[in-house]
């Protein structure tokens, strides 16, 4: 029981996220996760010395760097009274463990079928929420999640995982490739769009090939735009990339502004201090709906600024070391970057049970522990 706790925690981490962002599992998700913080402590307490060797290993060093900056300010700026950056901390702290651990223990099945299995899963939510609702295009597009931007994050990163692990694609392969692409265009986020046009730059490059494709997603796009739909394409021509954005980054700047040096606490990421927005706005300023902004809104400019130094310089790290990678390397690349170009427009990298937030750091810990091996092969 515990060896498989070690090998397979951070799937049921990761896959968790998306039960938490299903109104009709959420409960259930709730429990799993509870569950498995509270097992994985009194495990991790009873193998310190194993855990140890993989807290304090050289390639997830950024993370125990965090860590470590996190229980500083909270020992600088919070009390034992303040229960929820309490839990913030714990549960920072206890899934950057899970995904050391579970990687460190079982890098090769996250190396040859983890992705499959994560293409696997969103197939079965896609069918599932497809049974529920089947009216793709009777406005923004949800399926069985709660919002259509989650439903969007999990079917891109989907067909970007597909589109870029493997090297041959089987007549499956391309009808689960189309299907993604559908659904994600159908929940009318513009992000979509980013993570689209990332995944065929990265798997195509400049070639003749892509700008074919470039071509023909012109022609298309200007025939849905012509049509009375609620796609990515017919949002994205109607309102631009930022529409919606801009007056949310005015607010976290001057959030930001107002506790510059110190941040409003642990527990406040995606964080907008709600008594400098005027009343008539309160309704449609609800958070940062920026990564980079929640993360100094939340630590102040100090804390923050080195936090997010640390992130981006592995973000970097591991983007110039793989950069000519295929397969498998190439797909957990494309998780990287679609997040560091999704936390511009979403809450990216800062809070802990979001789905792609989780597959970020799950990304950078395995890219990470990749370049170690490889660079200890040699």
């Amino acid at each position: 029981m515990i060896k498989w706790l070690f090998k397979y925690s951070a799937v049921i981490f990761v896959f968790n996220s998306i039960l938490l962002a299903i109104p009709q599992t959420i409960p259930l998700g709730e429990v799993i996760f509870l569950s498995l913080m509270g097992l994985y402590i009194i495990v991790f307490l009873m193998n310190i010395n194993q855990m140890k060797n993989v807290i304090f290993h050289k390639a997830f060093s950024f993370l125990l760097l965090i860590s470590i900056l996190n229980i500083v300010y909270f020992f600088m700026f919070h009390s034992f009274v303040d229960l929820d950056a309490i839990k913030y901390l714990l549960a920072r702290t206890m899934q950057f463990s899970i995904l050391a651990v579970s990687i460190y223990f079982s890098y090769d099945y996250y190396r040859k079928k983890f992705l499959a299995h994560l293409v696997y899963f969103a197939t079965v939510i896609i069918f599932l929420g497809l049974i529920v609702d089947p009216y793709l295009l009777s406005g923004r597009y949800s399926g069985l999640m709660w919002n259509p931007n989650m439903l969007s994050s999990f079917t891109t990163v989907a067909f970007g995982v597909l589109l870029l692990k493997n090297n041959r694609f089987s007549r499956f392969d391309y009808f689960l490739l189309f299907l993604f692409l559908i659904i994600s265009l159908a929940t009318g986020s513009r992000g979509s769009l980013v993570a689209i046009i990332l995944a065929y730059v990265l798997r195509y490059g400049a070639s003749k090939r892509n700008v074919l494709y470039a071509f023909l997603a012109l022609l298309s796009a200007l025939l849905v735009t012509s049509l009375p739909f609620d796609t990515s394409v017919n949002r994205f021509v109607s309102q631009s990339m930022f529409n919606d954005r801009i007056l949310q980054y005015k607010f976290a700047i001057q959030s930001i502004a107002q506790n510059l040096f110190v941040g409003y606490g642990l527990d406040k990421y995606s964080y907008i201090d709600m008594s400098l927005v005027p009343l008539y706005l309160e309704g449609k300023v609800k958070g940062a709906h920026n990564g980079y902004l929640a993360i100094l809104t939340q630590y102040g400019i100090v804390f923050g600024s080195v936090i997010l130094f640390i992130i981006l310089r592995q973000c970097i790290k591991v983007i110039r070391y793989f950069r000519q990678s295929i397969g498998v390397e190439r797909a957990f690349l494309f998780i990287i970057i679609y997040a560091l170009f999704a936390s511009v427009y979403e809450s990216i990298i800062t809070g802990i049970n979001e789905f792609h937030t989780s597959l970020f750091w799950f990304s950078l810990s395995y890219l990470s522990l990749s370049i170690f091996k490889l660079e200890n092969e040699s």
